[in-house]
């Protein structure tokens, strides 16, 4: 054991030396520049998502271990311990993944030494330049060999989907959850009736399009927020969460509009954080273990959203979401931003959670309680689902529908 450490010593500090403060990733997605930071002990270290995202690879932690996966090969590292197994050998590391503020991190050695030196038919590292370049795909014949065949062209709807296909709809509050009041909305008519109409609105849009639905609720019901998630299960394609916003009185809080839609991750803005707290505390309106299991794990789910290789497409769904909406909303798109809800926490598949306008605004309000702006929401929103659908089909399954 003193030998291993004096061995992680010598590595630590050589590799402390030569790290670069970025590293160039070239793959198939263009480049992309990852910093390397130095964690507690000094050592090099990089976030394991981005670099997963730039060499479409994922990462997940479990009892511990940190497990990624690159080019159907599978590194494991002991989180907080300077080692690695690789295959079936283990390795001794010059720095320990580690997790720091909920954000994974894997040593600048995985780039720089043990992807060029395990993976070397694919990755190459410059040190000079300190560039990471993905030279080749995995064996071709291996993957033609081991991949499902494509479905059948008779299998596929009219809009090119597959069959088969299923969206979680979930209508945000309900029951004694009133939402917020709805300022602007017509008497009595608060953020979780609004919800509902266009969540409804939205499940018969889908299904005209082919696509399964599952909603959270169906009616004027409380469903805690710790157990919507998992209404998306593993067959669920993609969890959609409607929510309506609002702003505490302030001058000019009425002129706010717009409408935005948030994918898991932690919040970068203040307002997005603000958003996130305000539909987060819903939770005071369940009782007893309900409310109590709602919280339970959230801190640890916005560790391992960082590392959540649905992140991506959770993304990309919500960038969807906001061209769409553009196309029939009459107030401006405010983008696709990030942040903590609870409500996404425990999907475990890609989620998303759409503000549809501001309950504040007066133009919003009329908007979002008119029957007919509520159909080309619901329109829009079903449009961006199948548009997503399509190419999240494309990518995992390339010869669909190829002629």
């Amino acid at each position: 054991m003193m030998g291993l450490l004096a061995l992680v010593a010598v590595l630590s500090t050589g590799f402390s030396d030569s790290a670069p403060q970025v590293v160039t990733v070239a793959g198939s997605r263009g480049e992309s520049r990852i910093p390397v930071r130095t964690d507690e002990t000094g050592a090099p270290v990089m976030p394991a998502a981005i670099l997963m995202a730039a060499l479409d690879g994922s990462a997940k932690v479990t009892e511990g271990w940190a497990e990624v996966s690159l080019a159907r090969q599978t590194f494991r590292f002991l989180v907080g311990a300077p080692l690695c197994v690789c295959g079936s050998r283990l390795q001794p590391l010059a720095a320990a993944a580690s997790i720091t503020r909920d954000t994974l991190y894997l040593p600048f050695q995985f780039v720089a030494e043990i992807l060029p030196t395990q993976l070397g038919n694919r990755y190459r590292y410059d040190e000079r330049r300190a560039r990471l370049t993905v030279t080749g795909a995995p064996d071709r014949e291996v993957a033609a060999r081991t991949a499902p065949p494509p479905p059948p062209r008779e299998n596929l709807l009219p809009n090119g989907l597959r069959r088969g296909h299923s969206v979680t709809i979930d209508p945000g509050h309900g029951g004694v959850d009133p939402g917020n009041p709805g300022v602007f909305f017509p008497r009595g008519t608060r953020e979780k009736d609004v919800t509902l109409q266009i969540g409804l609105l939205l499940r018969n849009e889908l299904k005209s399009r082919g696509v399964g639905v599952q909603m959270t609720r169906t009616s004027d019901t409380l469903i805690a927020l710790g157990d919507r998630g998992s209404y998306c299960t593993e067959a669920c394609d993609l969890f959609v969460s409607l929510h309506v916003n609002s702003l505490a009185r302030r001058a000019g809080y009425t002129d706010i509009r717009g409408f935005e839609t948030f994918f898991l991750a932690e919040a970068r803005t203040e307002d997005a954080a603000r958003v996130a707290q305000m539909e987060n505390e819903a939770v005071r309106f369940e009782t007893g273990s309900q409310a109590a299991e709602s919280g339970v794990g959230l801190d640890f789910i916005l560790k391992d959203l960082q590392l959540n290789e649905h992140l991506r497409e959770s993304a990309r769904a919500a960038e969807l979401v906001q061209r769409q909406l553009q196309t029939v909303h009459t107030g401006e798109s405010r983008g696709v931003k990030q942040a903590g809800f609870m409500v996404l926490t425990t999907a475990r598949r890609p989620a998303i959670l759409v503000e549809l306008g501001y309950s504040t605004n007066p133009e919003d309000g009329r908007f979002l309680t008119s029957h007919a702006s509520q159909k080309a929401i619901a329109s829009a929103l079903a449009d961006a689902v199948v548009e997503y659908l399509l190419e999240y089909q494309r990518k995992t399954s390339p010869a669909v529908g190829a002629g």
